[in-house]
């Protein structure tokens, strides 16, 4: 990685991403939810102008270093004019989801429970009655939760879209769902910190892994 402009962001910001990031995927890969080169991560570096370190792609997710990430902007393209390597097409869904959340860190895994929840419920996953659910801000009892599901698309500009038709801004009577079942794919998780996304992450995934055992 090239030494960024300070006006951008500090490369020790970036390398403390870097660390992050690959403790978080060595985490998930642990887990056999980021298996192969699969998935990415990214945490925001700069929030104006939107700046994220996202994991680079290609490369096994257990055997990350703070120096494998990529910086990208809030198109998802390339924001470090030294660094060669190209960003993974999905850091442009990343970047909308920053956006448009709020998020500090988003994370994408292929876990096999929400490929089969999205095949089984295209529609949308409904949960209710679990105590698991107050892990993503939510009531264990007397309401539905729905983790939105939406067609899968080589284009991130039409994924961007397809988030936006069926995330719900929260309110004080509806908090955020903050997951997304990429059909046929896997599965998106945020939230205001790494820690946060990382909760959410792992507990929507336990709702859903729920799900389709007792379902099945």
């Amino acid at each position: 990685m090239s030494l960024l402009a300070p006006e951008l962001v500090s490369l020790e910001r970036v390398r403390e991403a870097g660390r992050a990031l690959a403790a978080e995927s060595a985490r998930f890969a642990g887990y056999g939810w980021m298996r192969g080169t699969g998935g990415n991560l990214s945490v925001v570096v700069e929030r104006h102008p939107l700046l994220l370190a996202v994991t680079a792609s290609g490369l096994d997710k257990s055997e990350l270093t703070e120096r494998d990430v990529v910086l990208v902007g809030e198109g998802g393209g390339s924001a470090d004019p030294g660094d060669p390597r190209p960003p993974s097409a999905e850091a442009g869904l990343h970047a909308h989801i920053a956006a448009r959340t709020g998020a500090e860190a988003i994370f994408h895994v292929h876990a096999v429970d929400a490929v089969i929840a999205g095949h089984r419920w295209p529609d949308g996953v409904e949960i209710r009655d679990l105590e698991m659910l107050k892990g993503i801000g939510h009531p264990a009892h007397d309401a539905v939760v729905r983790i939105p599901v939406i067609q899968n698309h080589q284009d991130m500009a039409v994924e961007a879209a397809r988030f936006d038709e069926v995330y719900r801004t929260p309110t004080d009577e509806v908090p955020e769902v903050p997951a997304l079942i990429v059909a046929g794919h896997g599965m998106y998780a945020w939230g205001g910190s790494i820690s946060a996304a990382r909760r959410h992450l792992e507990v929507a995934e336990w709702l859903l892994r729920y799900l389709v055992a007792v379902t099945g």
